[in-house]
């Protein structure tokens, strides 16, 4: 049995990104950059005007001065002459400023009188101009590789001219739930039997890491029903399997995996919940075998599935964040395997502080709702008092 840390690494050193391959921009929200994106034009592509007003050659050095309006430059439909000293040019916001041109006078600070204009204060000369290129340059690199593509990063590439980028392929992940106490949702649960919650659990929480979730299905305690799930499995990215990872008469895991080209890297870990979790590759792709208690199985994905998960979708930064919090409440945590204990981290005044909830049974999910964060308590802790401060990793 292995320590946290040295299972996180095995798994780390294990697990590449893959290939990364070519799309359309607005087909790649929430994927990773594999390659630098550049600009193809200057932005603005123009100088142009920042208010609605007037544009005019230079600012006069009188504010009572009558200027002569000679047209309009509007967004879209610019003015194709010259504006001239002593001239201007009604103009809106984002409209071209025409040649001649350098100043903008807000509508405000003016008053248009029989094609004549007049100036209440005097302008500074080249005020309300957005000059060409002051937002970025032509070929200008504008995203780096490793950045994920949000609604911000894909506005500004569309505004540039991007069309096409090189991302890493957002991960399929085959789930296969094991156990013939399981049923799936919308029946009535026989006689010790469950509804299958880790599949949702799993489904919701990969597709908020952005990866394609594929439900396999429901495996029942025998070989030939787990060996054909496994089958359509290997053609995802990523294989997790709950229940049937421990040592029981009707855990078949293990057993399976072996008829299989299955190279096990890790099976149990000191941690509490979630000892018997299995990673290994299986036919080359990465695979977990997580428990099936509900909490130990949302327990290990956090811990290890998503720091993979995250290597596979091209991120450099795939550890969890970790925060130091001061503890509300007393809590008994066992001391001889590292607890993650499922908690609530809230800014208070001038600091961090964390309620670890009551209910931390493996076997349950109530602990799971309202948790955005697990403590993680080091071997050899017996107890946390209120007021300690503790590490806490996001969620």
């Amino acid at each position: 049995m292995i320590r946290y840390d040295e299972a996180l690494h095995q798994i780390l050193e294990t697990v590449f990104s893959p290939q990364p391959i070519e799309m359309p921009l607005l087909e790649a929200a929430g994927l990773v950059m594999a390659a630098p994106a550049v600009a193809r034009w200057d932005m603005p592509r123009c100088d142009n005007s920042a208010m609605d007003g007037f544009a005019v050659a230079g600012a006069p050095d009188k504010p009572d001065g009558q200027l002569i309006i000679v047209g309009a430059s509007y967004a879209g439909h610019p003015f194709h002459g010259e504006v001239k000293s002593g001239q201007a040019i009604r103009i809106t916001t984002g409209a071209a400023l025409p040649k001649g041109a350098d100043t903008v006078v807000p509508i405000e600070d003016a008053e248009e009188k029989d094609a004549l204009l007049y100036l209440s204060t005097k302008p500074k000369a080249g005020q309300h101009v957005r000059y060409r290129g002051e937002e970025y340059l032509d070929h200008e690199v504008l995203i780096e590789p490793g950045t994920t593509l949000r609604a911000g990063e894909i506005a500004l590439l569309a505004s540039a001219g991007v069309e096409r980028v090189q991302v890493f392929p957002r991960p399929r992940v085959a789930v296969i739930s094991t156990g013939d106490e399981l049923v799936e949702l919308g029946r009535e649960p026989g006689p010790g039997q469950i509804i299958n919650s880790n599949l949702h659990l799993l489904r919701i929480r990969l597709q908020e890491s952005g990866c394609t979730p594929l439900c396999i299905g429901i495996g029942a305690d025998d070989p030939g029903t787990l060996d054909q799930l496994m089958d359509k499995a290997l053609g995802a990215d990523v294989i997790i399997s709950t229940g049937g990872v421990s040592v029981g008469e009707k855990d078949h895991v293990h057993s399976a995996l072996e008829r299989r080209n299955f190279t096990k890297i890790f099976w149990k870990v000191a941690i509490k919940p979630g000892k018997p979790v299995l990673f290994g590759m299986l036919e080359g792709k990465p695979y977990f075998g997580l428990p099936g208690n509900p909490a130990a199985t949302a327990a290990t994905f956090e811990l290890f599935v998503k720091p993979a998960l995250k290597r596979l979708a091209g991120e450099t930064d795939v550890l969890p964040e970790k925060r130091r919090a001061v503890l509300t409440n007393e809590i008994a945590v066992g001391g001889k395997r590292q607890a993650f204990l499922w908690c609530r981290l809230e800014w208070h005044e001038s600091g961090y502080r964390v309620s670890v909830s009551p209910q931390q049974g493996s076997g349950q999910n109530r602990c799971l709702t309202g948790a955005n964060a697990m403590l993680a308590a080091p071997i050899g802790v017996e107890r946390l008092e209120a007021g300690e401060e503790v590490e806490v990793l996001l969620l």
